[in-house]
This record gives C-alpha cells, sequence and structure tokens, in this order.
C-alpha cells in the first residue's frame, strides 16, 4: 500500500467522507489535522491550486477534491467496492454524486450566508434538489440498496449536516412529513456505527457555521 496521509479536519463533511471510504475498506492511513485559519505549508504545497481540504497524499503524490479521491480509492482497493460494478449504475451513481454537490448542497450553503429574497431564493432551489433526491432514494435503505456505498458517503452533507445549516440559518428543510424517503434514509444511514464514529459533534457544527454565516452577512453588509 505505501506511504498515506490525509490532509483534513474534523467538522468537513468533504474530509470525512474520505475517511469513511478508507474505514469501510480498512486502508491504514495519517490523519492531519489542519487549522484553515492557519493553512499549513504541506496543504499549500500539495494542493497549490485550491489550497484546500481534503488532500489524500499516496507515496508522496497528492489527490485533491473529495470525489476525485474517492474514485481514487475505490480503483486504488479494490476490496470491499463502494461503486456499482454494473457501468450504467456506476455512471448513475457519478451523476448523482456531482448533482449533490453542484446543485443541492450549493444552494443549501447559499441559505447559511444570505437572508431576505436572496435566501428566500436559495430555500427555493435547495427544496428543489432535495424532492427530486427523496424520489431517486424511494424504496431504498441506502442509494446503492442494502448497504452503504459511494453516493451514501456523498449524500452525508444532508444527514448529519443539513439540519445544523438549518438550526444556524433558521430554515429547516429536513423533515419526515417534506421529504419522507430522505428523512428515512438520513436516519438509517447516521445509525450505522462506521458513520456515527466519525460524526462531528453537533455542538461543534453550530459553533463553526454560526460564525461563518455571521462573518458572511458582515461582509456582505459592508460592500
Amino acid at each position: 500500500m505505501g506511504e498515506l496521509k490525509l490532509f483534513g479536519t474534523s467538522t468537513s463533511m468533504f474530509s470525512i467522507r474520505v475517511e469513511w471510504a478508507l474505514k469501510f475498506k480498512g486502508i491504514e492511513y495519517e490523519y492531519i489535522g489542519e487549522d484553515l485559519t492557519n493553512k499549513s505549508p504541506l496543504l499549500l504545497k500539495y494542493n497549490p491550486v485550491h489550497k484546500k481540504i481534503p488532500v489524500l497524499l499516496h507515496n508522496g503524490k497528492p489527490i485533491a477534491e473529495s470525489l476525485v479521491i474517492l474514485e481514487y480509492i475505490e480503483e486504488t482497493w479494490k476490496v470491499n467496492p463502494l461503486l456499482p460494478e454494473d457501468p450504467y449504475e456506476k455512471a448513475k451513481a457519478r451523476f448523482w454524486a456531482k448533482f449533490i454537490d453542484e446543485k443541492c448542497f450549493s444552494s443549501v450553503r447559499s441559505i447559511l450566508i444570505s437572508h431576505g429574497e436572496e435566501q428566500e431564493k436559495a430555500v427555493e432551489s435547495a427544496l428543489e434538489t432535495l424532492k427530486i433526491l427523496d424520489e431517486e432514494i424511494k424504496g431504498k435503505k441506502f442509494f446503492g440498496g442494502e448497504s452503504i456505498g459511494y453516493l451514501d458517503l456523498v449524500a452525508s452533507c444532508i444527514s448529519h449536516w443539513l439540519p445544523v445549516f438549518g438550526e444556524c440559518s433558521g430554515v429547516n428543510l429536513l423533515s419526515a412529513e417534506r421529504f419522507p424517503s430522505l428523512y428515512a434514509w438520513s436516519e438509517n444511514f447516521t445509525k450505522v456505527d462506521a458513520i456515527k464514529e466519525k460524526l462531528p459533534p453537533r455542538e461543534q457544527l453550530v459553533a463553526r457555521l454560526s460564525a461563518r454565516r455571521k462573518s458572511q452577512l458582515a461582509a456582505a453588509e459592508n460592500k
């Protein structure tokens, strides 16, 4: 296997999804925690383009961006596959992963850092994407079927993080009444022991995201 290191932060859904993938495959690695307010020279060296976590360092070679890292892990370590074997199902999983990161999470993040009319538009967009995902997961325990896979790890932003975004922004999006299938998936996902072990404490997330909202709104008012 060689040397394997992961640069991440304990509250980032993007680095935690990589940790889950490594855990499900039984891969040992060294975790290097990053302070994103004071990024280490190594992080800037290994991800000079985006200067973000997560970064996976395998035998001195850096891989950045969580979706790219997940696929690298899948292709490098074949044990306990996270992606479907069927090419069509695999392509679908990749499509929905991109949809979650680029459409769903983007809308939710906009809710956190906005207010008024701008926030109302972000809420409308987020509800639309969540409705689509609710239909996609309907009738299934997990996105891949009966066991957790690649797409479940990507969708983790909906399970543990979305309720915190709601608490900090005053907009609660996920409920059993509004999105019954997605809510049931979230409950199933967060009850799995391997998942629970890496979930950051809710109060820690609330503090971090509340501070971010306050900072972003203040910056917007000062423009």
